[in-house]
């Protein structure tokens, strides 16, 4: 669907407000001309109060995020868009509940009926709508916030041995991404994967959320397989000095350790520290600076071993 522009949401604003006049209007000459009964006709002017509202509403608040965007960031547009929507949708409850003339004594009685069983009805709902407010006002995240997201409501099954064959000892079951916006039911949140992700505000007020930022440090583990044949004491310094120089979103010095062995190899764990919001983009660097070291160690040790036959030979 294509995205609106300001015009087109301020045309429509404008078309909505003509139309529930002209609509007004209309119900007002049909009740003259008897067509329509004088008792129906508050509850049209209700409905269409209640309509036009709503729809008013939700165009003022899309207008409210484009402009105030670009005077107090995205972040706080949104949340002055949310307060502005929710305000809208009481104005509406409250208008047309004065139309239809409803007493405030009437309207506490059936009001106190009426929200024991919606209350009971759509208390999910609820919940979500009651959590968008929370989270708008303790503003846990903003939007443009970079978030994982781990709540036991989302079960993950997490693959084991390859992640792990690089991780720490432990995975996060969580979905990650940038939150792009907050509704009054859902926060909308676009994944690393490439999705676009709706969750519920009532789970989000519950979950684990951690924040990730453009000066977040990430310990990141590589693991790497090396032939015994290549002594740990002449690779391990090599391969430090080398991380250290090439990889320069380093913050700190990289830490190398023989995690096992197998039968013909030994497997090094190379732990780093970095400036960065991914783990890929510094594993690939600490993995293209390792092969290539490891190479050329291997070359070193290889013309050492044709030096050495060609002396044996020569004596």
């Amino acid at each position: 669907m294509q995205r609106l522009s300001e015009r087109q949401i301020i045309a429509l604003i404008l078309t909505t407000i003509i139309g529930a006049v002209v609509i007004g209007l209309g119900l007002l000459a049909l009740s003259f001309l008897h067509v329509i009964p004088a008792d129906y006709l508050l509850y049209m002017y209700a409905g269409v109060w209640i309509i036009g509202t709503i729809l008013v509403t939700q165009l003022i608040s899309s207008l409210i995020k484009r402009r105030a965007s670009r005077l107090i960031g995205a972040s706080n547009a949104n949340n002055v868009a949310f307060v502005a929507q929710l305000l809208g949708y009481v104005i509406a409850f409250i208008g047309f509940f004065i139309l239809i003339k409803v007493s405030i004594t009437a309207a506490l009685a059936a009001g106190g009926f009426a929200g024991l069983v919606l209350g009971l009805a759509s208390q999910t709902v609820l919940s979500n709508v009651f959590g968008g407010i929370m989270l708008v006002f303790s503003r846990p995240y903003h939007v443009g916030d970079r978030i994982t997201v781990s709540t036991w409501q989302y079960g993950l099954i997490a693959p084991t041995y390859p992640p792990k064959f690089f991780s720490n000892d432990f995975l996060i079951p969580g979905y990650t991404g940038q939150v792009i916006d907050i509704t009054l039911l859902y926060t909308v949140i676009y994944t690393d994967e490439k999705v676009i992700l709706k969750i519920p505000n009532s789970v989000m007020v519950q979950a684990a959320i951690f924040i990730h930022s453009a000066e977040e440090k990430r310990q990141v583990r590589t693991r790497y397989e090396v032939p015994k044949d290549l002594d740990p004491e002449v690779v391990i310094p090599r391969l430090k000095e080398n991380i250290k120089k090439k990889v320069d979103v380093l913050l700190d010095e990289p830490s190398i350790k023989v995690l096992e062995t197998t039968l013909n190899t030994y497997i090094l764990g190379i732990d780093v520290v970095a400036k960065s919001i991914y783990e890929e983009p510094v594993r690939d660097a600490v993995l293209r600076e390792t092969m290539k070291t490891i190479k050329e160690i291997q070359e070193e040790f290889q013309g050492k071993d044709v030096r050495e036959n060609r002396k044996e030979i020569a004596k």
